[in-house]
Parts: C-alpha cells; sequence; structure tokens
C-alpha cells in the first residue's frame, strides 16, 4: 500500500491529542483560568459600583444655565457626543453611559427649570450614583442663588425599564470575550512552545525525519492537535457561558458559527508566536519568560478585563497594536451586536496581516534540531 502522508499526519494528531487531554497546565491554560474568571464574573453580575461614569446632553437641551455649567465640571463626569443615534443606542445596551439628562426651562412654575433624566437597566449599576448627584447639585445651586425660592430646578426622574428596546448588556458579555481570547492566547503560545520545544529535546522529531513522512505533515499533525483542543474549549466557554450566565449570542446558531472562526482564525496567529518562542528557547526555563513578554502585556492592555477606553490617551495606541485588542473586540460585536464576519473585517485583516509578519519571524527563528 501507498504510504499517505495525510494518514500519517491524522497518526500524529491522534497521538498529540491524547498527549494534551493528559497535560494538567494545557487544561489548567485551556480550561481552568478562563472558567474561574468566568465564574467570578458571571456570579458577581453588574452590582459593582464605579467612581465615575459618562453622560449624554439630550441634543435639545437648554445649556445656558447654573445646572448644566455645575454637570460639566463635576469630576467624574465626562458628557459623551454621539454623531449617529445607532452610536448612541449600542453604548445604551452595553451600559456605558449613566443616562441622559434633558434641562428645559419651566415655563409658569416655580422653579426656573425642569431636568429630567432617562436610563436603562443596562445601567443599573450607574443612574443611581447620577440621580444622588443631579439632586446634590441642585440643592447647591439653589443654595447659593435663593433664599425663598424652594429648588433653582425641579427633577423629573424618567426611568425607564425598557428591556424591549434596550438589550441588557451584562457583565459576562464583555468578560467572557475576552477570557475566550486570553485562553486562545496562552494555548497558542505557551502550549505550542512547550509541545515542539519538548520534541526537538526528547529527539521526538529527529525519530520523525526518519519516517517517510514530510517536515511539513509533521508540523501539520501537531497543529491540528492544538487547534482541535482548543477549539472544543471554545465551544465548552460559549456554551457554559450561555447557559449558565446568559452570554449573549444575538443571532443564536449564526453567532455561535461566526465566534468559532474568530476563535480559529485568533488561534492560528497565536500559535505563530508559539513556534517563535520555541525556536528562541535554549532550555524549559526560557519559555516562560519568553512566552509571558508576549503574553502578559496583551492579557492587561487587550480589553481583557476593561475597556481599552479606561487607560491614559498615551498606552490606548499601543492596546490598539495588540492582536488580542482586535480579536476581542471583533467577538464582542459578534456576539452582542450582531455583526457578520464582514463587519469586522478590518479586525480580521489586522489579525490575518499580525499572522503573515509572525509567521514570517517564526520561520526564520524555528528549529528542527
Amino acid at each position: 500500500m501507498k504510504y499517505s502522508q495525510f494518514r500519517a499526519m491524522w497518526a500524529i494528531t491522534r497521538a498529540s491529542l491524547k498527549s494534551i487531554m493528559r497535560s494538567p497546565s494545557a487544561v489548567i491554560f485551556g480550561f481552568a483560568f478562563p472558567f474561574i474568571f468566568i465564574l467570578v464574573f458571571g456570579f458577581i453580575g453588574n452590582n459593582g459600583g464605579i467612581q465615575s461614569f459618562k453622560i449624554v446632553i439630550d441634543k435639545n437641551a437648554d445649556t445656558a444655565n447654573e445646572f448644566y455649567s455645575a454637570i460639566k465640571n463635576t469630576k467624574g463626569v465626562k458628557i459623551i457626543e454621539y454623531q449617529s443615534d445607532k452610536a448612541l443606542l449600542l453604548d445604551k445596551q452595553k451600559g456605558r453611559i449613566a443616562g441622559i439628562i434633558n434641562i428645559t426651562k419651566n415655563k409658569g412654575g416655580i422653579s426656573p427649570y425642569i431636568v429630567t433624566l432617562t436610563s436603562t437597566t443596562s445601567s443599573n449599576d450607574k443612574w443611581p450614583q447620577l440621580k444622588s448627584l443631579i439632586d446634590e447639585k441642585i440643592n447647591e445651586i439653589s443654595n447659593k442663588l435663593y433664599k425663598d425660592r424652594p429648588s433653582y430646578a425641579s427633577f423629573d426622574f424618567d426611568y425607564k425599564r425598557d428591556i424591549t428596546s434596550v438589550r441588557e448588556y451584562k457583565t459576562i458579555d464583555f468578560i467572557l470575550p475576552g477570557q475566550l481570547g486570553f485562553s486562545l492566547l496562552s494555548s497558542g503560545v505557551f502550549g505550542v512552545a512547550f509541545m515542539f520545544f519538548n520534541l526537538r529535546n526528547t529527539l521526538v522529531l529527529k525519530r520523525f525525519f526518519a519516517t517517510p513522512i514530510s517536515r511539513t505533515f509533521i508540523v501539520l499533525g501537531e497543529g491540528l492537535s492544538r487547534v482541535l483542543f482548543q477549539m472544543l474549549t471554545a465551544i465548552v466557554i460559549i456554551l457554559v457561558g450561555y447557559y449558565f450566565f446568559g452570554f449573549t449570542l444575538v443571532n443564536g446558531l449564526s453567532t455561535f458559527f461566526n465566534m468559532l472562526v474568530l476563535s480559529f482564525i485568533g488561534l492560528i496567529v497565536f500559535m505563530g508566536f508559539g513556534f517563535i518562542v520555541s525556536g528562541l528557547a535554549t532550555s524549559d526555563n526560557t519559555i516562560p519568560p519568553f512566552a509571558n513578554i508576549i503574553t502578559l502585556p496583551q492579557f492587561l492592555l487587550g480589553g481583557t478585563f476593561f475597556n481599552i477606553d479606561v487607560f491614559p490617551k498615551w498606552l490606548q495606541p499601543i492596546c490598539n497594536v495588540m492582536p488580542l485588542t482586535h480579536l476581542n473586540n471583533a467577538m464582542r460585536s459578534v456576539a452582542f451586536e450582531g455583526q457578520s464576519l464582514w463587519d469586522v473585517k478590518s479586525e480580521i485583516a489586522i489579525l490575518l496581516i499580525t499572522g503573515i509578519v509572525v509567521y514570517f519571524i517564526a520561520i526564520k527563528v524555528f528549529k528542527w534540531e
């Protein structure tokens, strides 16, 4: 029977996959760490407080008054302006703004102005603080300007729990894509680096060379085992988030499939970093430092736990260079906003360009023996 490169590759894949499944480090980086964070943030939900928040001033609001000036100059409050209603709706869905404030003149009323606050269920952790702040500012202005007049402005709190028009953006909707991205990054870099270094160090690769299988199919077989294991991990993470913590898959199965495609692209790119580390490492002890140089900055600055908007402006361009940032952004856009893969083509393009550069370097530094 004629020797089959594909059959030999599949044999390597099966053996390597069994080895990965039996490896404690692979299970910890692939499953345990992401699940720990998902469980913690999933149970925490949206009950955490914040020290600052963003607000929107209604486009028809009267801004020529003391109240607007007081709100504008309040530390911790940032007024956001939107160019389109769609962008405003998306941030309302995600709970990025505490509420919308409208200021109108009170014709015929005792108070000169009426202040209206409108918020949504997505901002349950923000609007109570904003409501208290509005009351506080009105009292401060009233005490400053008047003695007998009861209030500078009457406060109309128009809080609407409109779940039908504004989809709730839960903590898990932000955390799960970040943890999935972290799992792919860790597995791609650490997993591939240790795997190929050990194969080379234990002379397994040398034994492979004694067989008819080509070097290309050796790499494909080992790489395929890593891909199968990590895609299984991605499926489990997404399904656990969906069924146990209400993770949003806005278009159901199509969204689920799109997230798997993005996971596959991200994993392939990150595996390239693993090949680089494997080629540069001279011993087992040198792999973690090299790998951490690649993974740790992305883990901290790639939008895993926080939106990169919270970082200083000088740091944000650095965050935007990191491939994990673009993978996380793409998966969040697909999962919650319902965007298609074509809609996130710019993020995918950046990942693919990064992959080309990374594999070019990997080919130069990778060692077989």
